[in-house]
């Protein structure tokens, strides 16, 4: 079973748990007599001066934590607004469940004990049996935009019909649970009946949900990379972005050099608009990538994908017609990880595909990758949309867990592959950097600085990486 499959079983069986949790009222309810019977709130049951309560505020909030794991690692929908409403509207109600009985419980029975009542009437209850109201009002609401949205969203995407078919059954029953408990309240009718059918409509949800995913085997979709060829003319220019770049921070170096060159851009697996990686980057693998893009290129590389594009020279030296390193990593001195820290490492690095194709992934790379991008390299039309994504967080992370382990095989490599003749530029940005000079002495290359630059060259100085490619262009040529 292939570990995302594995994510969304564990998702369906959290998803059980809540549905479990949510409804251990019913059995309390016959623990506590003190309540006065079906008329009175189920909250009553988790009133901080009632018997049991314990139990039933425990089992609401491990309902709303396990509700909330299961949001997280519940499949992406993207780019479904309908059901990224509906997971939210399911996380609202984990989160206002939790608070309900874990923080915010009533102080005592108001429909069951007469002078609660008359404290309630007061104002002689504490800020939790008020704000208590609130978290039970936002808990409802969550339900029901899941109730609304999640059964849209599989309908129209034709997947989970259980959630489709069941979850508009559901929502109708619990559209009339909620007029029903309203107009209870409203009218002083007993509301305890209305609002345990209610609740008994949310308990089933969840398990709808639950059974749903377990039963969910949907195949993942086929890789795609993406790979954008504009221009004519050779040699031909592959361009390698860096650490969790995407194609269109090029757009202006691409522009320049489409005049008289072939330019190959591409988004590695997981990043900007190619798929999700499947498995932990290595540097073997993204020189293999370069050789199957282009024929003798010309290779630019940014950052990390310098070493790239060295090991790319030294496993085919016949191959490669030049280099442009852009403000490339260099390591003076690294080490391998430990044993125990290099297996914690392949362990995430082995969970990380699975995980970028979560609710929770896309929902925390939302909420980080575009500011932090907006903050890097400045803000970018495309930039909320390629970087929103979960996968794009999972491979930007499995590219940082690697940058180590690639500087090690490059290390390896250059002892066994000598580097071959070929012309090389380093355009070093910022002040001088010790490391690039040892690098351009290594590999005989002619070092550019570009001390008023920062480490984005490609988007602050595109005319150096064009007067490099042109000047290696022109050596070919005499």
């Amino acid at each position: 079973m292939r570990a995302g499959r594995r994510l969304t079983r564990v998702a369906a069986c959290a998803f059980a748990v809540a549905a479990l949790g949510y409804s251990a009222w019913v059995p309390v309810q016959f623990l506590n007599t003190r309540i006065g019977g079906p008329g009175a709130y189920v909250s009553e049951l988790a009133a901080a001066d009632q018997p049991w309560s314990w139990l039933v505020r425990a089992a609401d909030v491990l309902s709303g934590i396990a509700c909330l794991v299961a949001v997280a690692l519940a499949p992406d929908e993207r780019p479904c607004r309908w059901a990224t409403a509906g997971w939210l509207g399911l996380a609202l109600l984990g989160v206002m469940t939790v608070l309900d009985s874990g923080a915010f419980p009533l102080d005592c029975a108001v429909l069951s004990d007469p002078s609660c009542a008359a404290a309630e009437a007061a104002g002689r209850v504490s800020a939790a049996h008020r704000i208590h109201t609130v978290t039970s009002a936002l808990a409802s609401a969550g339900a029901v935009l899941s109730l609304v949205a999640l059964p849209v969203s599989a309908l129209r995407r034709r997947r989970w019909p259980l959630i489709g078919y069941g979850g508009a059954v559901l929502a109708v029953l619990m559209a009339a649970a909620t007029v029903w408990t309203l107009a209870a309240v409203a009218s002083g009718a007993p509301v305890g009946v209305a609002q345990r059918f209610q609740v008994a409509v949310i308990g089933l949800w969840l398990l709808l949900v639950a059974v749903a995913l377990w039963r969910d085997r949907t195949a993942a979709p086929p890789p795609k990379s993406h790979i954008l060829l504009e221009g004519a003319g050779t040699p031909p220019v592959l361009i390698c972005a860096g650490m969790a770049a995407a194609w269109f921070h090029w757009d202006r170096v691409a522009a320049d050099l489409g005049r008289d060159h072939a330019v190959i851009r591409f988004d590695r697996p997981g990043l900007g608009l190619s798929s999700g990686h499947r498995r932990p980057p290595t540097l073997r693998q993204e020189a293999e990538r370069i050789g199957a893009l282009a024929d003798v290129p010309l290779v630019v590389a940014h950052s990390a994908a310098g070493r790239h594009a060295e090991a790319f020279a030294r496993l085919h030296p016949g191959r490669v017609a030049g280099l442009v390193l852009v403000d490339p990593s260099c390591d003076s001195v690294v080490r391998p990880r430990g044993a125990a820290r290099a297996a914690a490492v392949r362990a995430v690095q082995r969970a990380l595909p699975a995980l970028g194709g979560t609710f929770g992934a896309t929902v925390l790379a939302s909420l980080t990758l575009p500011f932090a991008h907006r903050l890097l390299m400045g803000a970018h039309d495309r930039a909320r949309s390629v970087y929103g994504r979960g996968r794009v967080l999972a491979a930007t992370v499995a590219e940082w867990l690697a940058y180590r382990d690639m500087a090690v095989e490059l290390r390896g490599l250059r002892a066994t592959c000598p580097f071959p003749d070929v012309p090389v530029v380093i355009l070093s940005a910022g002040p001088e950097d010790p490391c690039h000079r040892d690098l351009a002495a290594l590999l005989n290359a002619k070092l550019i600085s570009l001390p008023d630059t920062g480490h984005e060259v490609e988007l602050e100085r595109p005319e150096a990486i064009a007067g490099a490619v042109r000047a290696i262009s022109r050596f070919h040529d005499t």
